[in-house]
């Protein structure tokens, strides 16, 4: 079943790692420290996400307790989903997931009459891949300062595949609008290849 949502006020992020020091020098984030890294993704965030906008988060919301993740709860803009990650599991029995809109392994909706499949990790197969289904995907933080371990096997995506999350772009959730021309780009270098 796939929910249906509006193009215009329908954002996607994944990885922030609120609250978690250690991924500034994972993922060479270009912050000092964790408080500048939380108040530089909640700034990025409300920049773009109006109250009542749509976003789907796709994992790795926040590191540790209830403090700081309804700290940063209540700072954000828009209806958020949280798709659950790695780092989510240990906190979903927690009574801050009734913030959400709602918290699932996965989702399928329709954005417009765009049906995108949702997930923290990238699939090779995914329900509707060879039917333009888009996969919206985070998890293996992109970007042009990290060589992670899946980034050799990145090369393998489908064009309809693109990874949301921060490190991958700006550190600011991103527009349907904007995924869709950045897919529909890359379909199109998929074929002049």
């Amino acid at each position: 079943m796939d929910y249906k949502f509006d193009a215009e006020h329908t954002f996607f992020t994944s990885d922030t790692h609120f609250s978690h020091a250690n991924i500034i020098r994972f993922c060479h984030r270009p912050f000092k420290d964790v408080d500048q890294m939380n108040e530089a993704l909640i700034a990025n965030w409300n920049r773009v996400v109006e109250p009542d906008d749509t976003v789907f988060h796709l994992g790795d919301f926040c590191l540790g307790g209830s403090a700081e993740w309804n700290n940063i709860l209540n700072r954000l803009n828009g209806k958020i989903y949280l798709i659950i990650g790695n780092h989510d599991r240990k906190n979903i029995r927690q009574g801050y997931m009734n913030k959400f809109e709602d918290v699932v392994m996965r989702m399928r909706i329709e954005v417009g009459k765009r049906s995108i499949y949702l997930n923290h990790y990238p699939f090779l197969s995914y329900g509707g891949a060879y039917r333009d289904v888009w996969q919206l995907f985070g998890h293996v933080h992109t970007s042009p300062n990290s060589m992670g371990l899946d980034t050799s096997r990145l090369d393998m995506l489908l064009p309809t595949q693109y990874d949301v999350g921060v490190d991958n772009n700006n550190y600011t959730p991103v527009s349907y609008e904007q995924v869709r021309k950045i897919i529909l780009k890359q379909i199109d270098k998929a074929r002049n290849i």
